[in-house]
């Protein structure tokens, strides 16, 4: 959330973020009532504390008096400061100068391209008939265990899953990032912290009422969190971490969008990169573009073509400053689709769930940044599309065939 002092002095300035974004401004100024009765409500029970700490002894009846006007505004202040947290918890995090306006992804901005499109001298597949004629991805059967948006991965297909995993994994590794598999569960309370449940959030989010817990929608949910309530040191910053989890989303809302094939589904495997630095929106701006930097080392590694994106404001997530999409081409959708994402969050998540840094000038809270790096469902799409072939086979990027142990994958033999 926002520094309550930064609302205050900079009232306008959050409104005009906020109607960037999509929200209602007015909201700023329901806030700023709010504070206005907690601050008095503030004044109101220091002022009586202070009266009652003078008294005398034998003062009796004046005791009660005080000791009544307390307990009727103790209340009252807990319960403003309970809707003013409320409301703080609305307020998004504002979009940077330099982030584009817009109301959608359609207004995104492209920033560069990389990557010859390939051409084919026959029509390509989609990944879906690909993957079942490979004998590689079925969706049948899970539809009938699971439910639709659940898929089966066999065959090569697993062990293309794996390559993407340890070579996404040991590439920041080299590069000095902490390796981490954190749990797939996080708290109710934790998973608010993060920013995303506001506004139809708990929509996306797989809960468990009874047990106060929901499943992760990316390892951002428990890595960021993993440091809650804790001041770091600077001198440990950049903390880098490059974490590897299952995910889960309900895809609300999407009904009919991306039905067919493994692009848009409830369960969905990621190495993600998490990473704390020093409150400073130059320092963590610079270091969101070295992780998309490596974002698309990634990529070009793999030999798939790409475009940046800068995203605009009506499409960067509730806590995010800033966001870039990377999108892979799809031969047979003949355009690209996001498969990565970089986002600088600064210190809005870090103020709710309370993760500071210790610094020369004072203690302030760290900024928090987070991007994938490999999206494996979303990747294995583009490489089956990219690197199909004439004669049905599929090969395997060079950088992966030490990890798989093959070059190609060609239709089983029936």
């Amino acid at each position: 959330m926002l520094d309550i002092n930064f609302i205050r002095e900079n009232s306008e300035k959050v409104k005009e973020g906020a109607k960037k974004k999509g929200f209602d401004p007015k909201l700023v100024d329901r806030l700023l009532k709010v504070d206005e009765t907690r601050r008095q409500l503030i004044t109101d029970v220091e002022k009586w504390r202070q009266e009652r700490n003078k008294l005398k002894k034998g003062e009796v009846e004046q005791g009660k008096k005080i000791k009544e006007i307390l307990r009727r505004l103790e209340p009252d202040l807990r319960a403003v400061e309970e809707q003013l947290r409320n409301l703080l918890y609305e307020i998004p995090n504002l979009p940077a100068d330099d982030v584009p306006q817009g109301k959608d992804e359609s207004e995104n901005v492209e920033v560069k391209k990389w990557g010859k499109i390939p051409k084919f001298t026959f029509k390509p597949q989609d990944h879906l008939e690909l993957g079942e004629r490979l004998d590689m991805i079925d969706v049948k059967q899970a539809v009938k265990v699971s439910g639709s948006r659940f898929n089966y991965l066999k065959n090569e297909a697993v062990l293309l899953e794996l390559a993407l995993i340890d070579f996404g994994i040991k590439t920041l590794v080299k590069k000095g990032f902490i390796p981490i598999i954190p749990p797939a569960i996080n708290k109710k309370e934790v998973e608010r912290g993060l920013g995303y449940a506001e506004h139809g959030g708990w929509k996306q989010t797989y809960l468990f009422e009874k047990d106060g817990l929901n499943f992760i929608s990316s390892s951002e949910h428990t890595i960021i969190p993993r440091h809650m309530n804790e001041t770091l040191s600077e001198s440990d910053l950049p903390l880098r971490y490059v974490g590897f989890s299952t995910c889960f989303r309900r895809e609300a809302g999407t009904y009919g969008k991306d039905t067919k094939g493994i692009f848009r589904v409830h369960q969905f495997d990621k190495v993600e990169m998490n990473v704390f630095t020093v409150p400073d929106v130059k320092v963590s701006d610079k270091e969101c573009l070295y992780l998309l930097s490596i974002q698309e080392e990634l990529i070009r590694d793999l030999e798939i073509p790409y475009r940046v994106v800068h995203c605009c404001t009506g499409d960067i997530p509730f806590p995010n400053r800033r966001m870039y999409d990377l999108e892979a081409w799809l031969p047979s959708e003949k355009r690209y689709r996001e498969i990565q994402s970089c986002s600088n969050c600064t210190d809005f998540q870090t103020r709710r769930l309370n993760i500071k840094v210790r610094l020369k000038k004072g203690t302030e809270y760290a900024h928090a940044l987070n991007a994938t790096a490999i999206a494996v469902g979303r990747t294995l799409i583009a490489i089956l599309e990219n690197y199909q072939q004439k004669d049905g086979s599929v090969l395997v990027p060079k950088v992966l065939q030490k990890y798989t142990g093959f070059k190609k994958i060609t239709p089983k033999k029936k």
